[in-house]
């Protein structure tokens, strides 16, 4: 009996290095996807219909996750310039064809399928940077520096315009982020520091009029609650009537009586926050903070500079996905509509975020490969 099982473990862990993924990672995905299906059911009104097309999505994202990760990180390099030209070609062809849907032009419909390029910036900016830094003398120049920004800004800038801000400022921190980890110079971070607080009256005057009321409702929202103010408002009541256990799955007040809006999207947290509690939310958090140092971990692990600039990148979008929307929900940080990862009911973040985990998932196992 004891060798059936020894054989079974054996085969089980040949299949898992066959298939290049990563059990702690895998695993801690999808606890969190099983999750966020709970908590969707209840968010979304006990609808089927809406889980079933979560399911649907999760099933083509996981399998985009399956293919990244057979894919070995040195043909991911090669391709790294085409994919960001790609990328921002994309970008243009929204600019010109894109479809508008609530006051904004950020898609592209195909006929077969409808999707946002912006999502895919949120890879395709990280591999370039990383690319790019690649065969480069570390810490980089300052020239080196400004090249690596303008890669980083045109996207950011073309995504900006459509206008999502949210988005934006996620490919720019997945793409800023390898600058940092490149070894860039401190008095080359103070200067792009001191260049950013200048450039802020710029950016205020060329934000959208609901931005910056998104702006200064929070620090005020009290001061418009039946408008700009009303999300923030009703998010932190859910938040804070959650308690230390929660009011029990399907029994949050605010988000079955409909106070709160974009429940099944945006402001999901603030929903499991209610029925689940303070120990839920530890639970969660717990479990995000799993999924992000395992990544960091493959980062550190990784056996060339391509590599590990990518996985931490990868590693840090992820936390500020996790970061910025926890703090929106609980009026920590302006609402930029930043989807709460692997819980809000969406497609093409989903899609994404499965690729990037399979992309770590590639860097750790072709590592292993290249160890023996």
């Amino acid at each position: 009996m004891l060798n059936g099982t020894a054989e079974e473990h054996g085969l089980g862990r040949a299949i898992v290095r066959a298939l290049h993924l990563d059990l702690l990672l895998l695993g801690g995905v999808a606890l969190l996807l099983a999750m966020g299906f709970v908590v969707l059911y209840s968010a979304s009104g006990e609808d089927l219909d809406t889980l079933y097309r979560q399911g649907v999505r999760v099933g083509i994202a996981f399998t985009v996750l399956m293919v990244m990760a057979q894919i070995p990180a040195n043909h991911l390099r090669q391709w790294s310039p085409w994919v960001y030209a790609g990328g921002v070609l994309l970008l243009l062809a929204v600019m010109f064809f894109g479809e508008v849907g609530k006051g904004a032009q950020r898609w592209l419909d195909l006929g077969v399928v409808r999707f946002q390029p912006s999502e895919f910036m949120k890879i395709a900016v990280p591999m370039m940077v990383a690319w790019y830094f690649a065969d480069r003398p570390l810490p980089p120049r300052f020239l080196e520096v400004a090249a690596a920004a303008l890669l980083v800004m045109v996207p950011a800038v073309l995504i900006a315009k459509q206008p999502d801000l949210g988005t934006a400022l996620l490919v720019a921190g997945s793409g800023l982020v390898i600058i940092f980890l490149a070894g860039v110079r401190w008095r080359i971070l103070m200067g792009l520091g001191a260049l950013a607080l200048v450039a802020a009256p710029l950016l205020w005057h060329f934000m959208q009029d609901y931005q910056r009321r998104r702006v200064l409702t929070l620090l005020n929202p009290e001061s418009d609650p039946l408008g700009a103010g009303y999300h923030i408002i009703q998010s932190k009541i859910a938040i804070g009537s959650g308690g230390f256990y929660g009011k029990g799955w399907l029994n949050g007040t605010q988000s079955q009586l409909e106070f709160l809006p974009e429940r099944s999207t945006d402001f999901i947290f603030a929903v499991y926050a209610e029925e689940f509690g303070l120990m839920g939310i530890l639970l969660l958090l717990s479990l995000y903070l799993l999924v992000i140092l395992r990544g960091l971990t493959i980062a550190l692990r990784a056996q060339d500079t391509y590599s590990r600039l990518l996985a931490g990148s990868l590693s840090f979008t992820f936390f500020v996905y996790v970061f910025v929307n926890t703090g929106m929900v609980s009026g920590l940080l302006p609402v930029v509509g930043v989807p709460l990862p692997l819980f809000s009911y969406g497609g093409t973040s989903m899609v994404t975020l499965m690729a990037a985990f399979g992309i770590l998932m590639s860097i750790n196992s072709h590592r292993r490969l290249l160890a023996r």
